[in-house]
């Protein structure tokens, strides 16, 4: 049953099923967040990540689609680095090409069209970050955001 999701376990659970996620609002400019978080996804994780912006064709060398209507595979997720006044739309195309999940990335929040989604059977994150909450789940980060340095789970031998 679709949800907005708020807890930690049900976005490890989604990320856990997730194979394809489409960036809407991809930058080519490599200072934005969703350059980084871009980088981050084609280098650390087996997801097929792929890139919207009606402005651009090629990205970091893949080809950038100008809606999710063009992609040519429906996406996992729809990761939104898009205005609030914009995400109603990229909600209503999400729906449209029946992606399983919307992700509002970080400051972007929308009530509506969150309800919306989750009606038409989406499951939605909002105001967080995809790489972040990546980062946490593979033990990169502590749930308060910040790097702990671990890299594996196992505890450290005390010599």
């Amino acid at each position: 049953m679709a949800a907005i999701l708020e807890r930690m376990q049900d976005r490890l659970d989604l990320l856990q099923r997730t194979r394809s996620i489409a960036i809407v609002g991809m930058s080519k400019n490599s200072s934005r967040s969703s350059h980084f978080v871009a980088t981050y996804l084609a280098g650390s994780t087996d997801f097929d990540v792929y890139y919207v912006n009606p402005r651009e064709t090629e990205i970091m060398g893949k080809s950038v689609y100008a809606s999710l209507g063009d992609l040519p595979v429906v996406p996992d997720i729809v990761d939104v680095f898009r205005r609030v006044e914009d995400l109603p739309a990229v909600t209503d195309e999400a729906i449209a090409v029946g992606a399983t999940a919307l992700w509002f990335q970080l400051g972007l929040e929308h009530p509506e069209a969150a309800a919306r989604a989750v009606t038409a059977g989406l499951d939605v994150v909002q105001n967080r970050c995809l790489k972040v909450e990546h980062a946490r789940f593979r033990g990169g980060l502590h749930s308060a955001g910040f790097n702990t340095g671990v890299i594996d789970c196992r505890r450290a031998r005390l010599v």
